[in-house]
C-alpha cells in the first residue's frame, strides 16, 4: 500500500514556493530557468514532478488550460511560514514559543536594529534600549 503523500514542504518544494513567491505566475519552465541562474541545474521533468506535487498539495493553483500550463500561490508565504513554524514550534519546543525565542536570542546578540523591532513587536515601543539615550 502507497504511503498517502505528506501535507508539509520539502526541502526542494521550499525552494520552488520561494520563487513563486518572488515572480508570481509562472510556468514550470520559467521555474526551472530562474533555478538554473541560482546555479541548481534540475532537469524539467524535475522541476513539472514538483510543481504538480504543489498543486496536489493545494499550496499552487493553475491560471489557465492551454500549454503552457501557468501557476500561481495558493497560499502566501506569511501564511505558509505561520504554519511550518508553527508545527516547530509544537515538534521541537512542545508549543512554548518562549522555548523557541529563548533558543534563537541566546545564540548570538542581537543588532540594534534587531532589538529595536522585536521591543516595537513585543509592544515595548515605549522602551528604550540600554545604553541609548
Amino acid at each position: 500500500m502507497a504511503r498517502p503523500r505528506a501535507k508539509e514542504l520539502t526541502e526542494r518544494e521550499l525552494e520552488i514556493m520561494h520563487i513563486f513567491w518572488d515572480r508570481g505566475e509562472s510556468t514550470a519552465a520559467d521555474i526551472r530557468d530562474v533555478l538554473e541562474t541560482q546555479g541548481r541545474e534540475l532537469a524539467y521533468t524535475t522541476v513539472a514532478t514538483l510543481v504538480r506535487i504543489l498543486l496536489d498539495k493545494h499550496f499552487l493553483t493553475q491560471t489557465g488550460f492551454e500549454r503552457p500550463f501557468r501557476f500561481k500561490p495558493a497560499r502566501t508565504f506569511e501564511e505558509v511560514s505561520r504554519s511550518l513554524l508553527g508545527d516547530l514550534v509544537n515538534k521541537v519546543f512542545g508549543g512554548s514559543r518562549s522555548r523557541l525565542l529563548v533558543q534563537l536570542l541566546g545564540e548570538e546578540k542581537l543588532t540594534p536594529k534587531e532589538r529595536e523591532r522585536l521591543l516595537k513587536i513585543l509592544g515595548c515601543r515605549d522602551q528604550q534600549p540600554k545604553g541609548r539615550k
